[in-house]
C-alpha cells in the first residue's frame, strides 16, 4: 500500500504511465479516504498495488525504510523512452546496475515513490 496526495495524478501515472488497470476503486465517505487497487492482472491471478488518498492530506515523506517497487519489463530502455513520451519522471536511465550485468531503471511516480524497471533477463 503507497499512501499518495492526488489520487487522479497517481492513477494517471500508474494506469497510463506504466501500463496497469484500476481494478477497483472505493471512496469511504466517513473515513475521508479512498482506496483504490492498480496491477496487469486480475487481484485472484497476481500482485496489486493498493494506492490510499487520505483526502485531507496531501503530501507524505517517503520515510527510510520504503525501497522501491520493481516491475520486471522486456526491454528497459524502451521503457524508458515510453515512460517519458507518457510524462513520466526517468531518474535514471537504462543501464547495466552497478555491480553487474543486469539493466535497470528508475523512474517516480508523481509522490516521489522510485519505480525500478528491471530488464527481463533471456535465458
Amino acid at each position: 500500500m503507497l499512501r499518495v496526495g492526488n489520487l487522479e495524478k497517481s492513477l494517471n501515472f500508474y494506469t497510463a504511465v506504466l501500463g496497469m488497470k484500476l481494478l477497483r476503486r472505493k471512496d469511504y465517505p466517513d473515513g475521508r479516504f479512498t482506496l483504490a487497487f492498480v496491477g496487469y492482472q486480475d487481484e485472484a491471478e497476481g500482485t496489486v498495488l493498493e494506492l490510499t488518498h487520505n483526502w485531507d492530506t496531501a503530501h507524505y515523506d517517503l520515510g527510510e525504510g520504503f525501497g522501491h517497487i520493481a516491475i520486471e519489463v522486456e526491454d528497459a530502455y524502451r521503457a524508458c523512452d515510453e515512460a517519458k513520451k507518457l510524462g513520466g519522471n526517468v531518474t535514471r536511465e537504462a543501464g547495466p546496475m552497478k555491480h553487474g550485468t543486469t539493466v535497470i531503471a528508475f523512474v517516480e511516480d508523481p509522490d516521489g515513490y522510485k519505480i525500478e524497471f528491471i530488464q527481463k533477463k533471456n535465458v
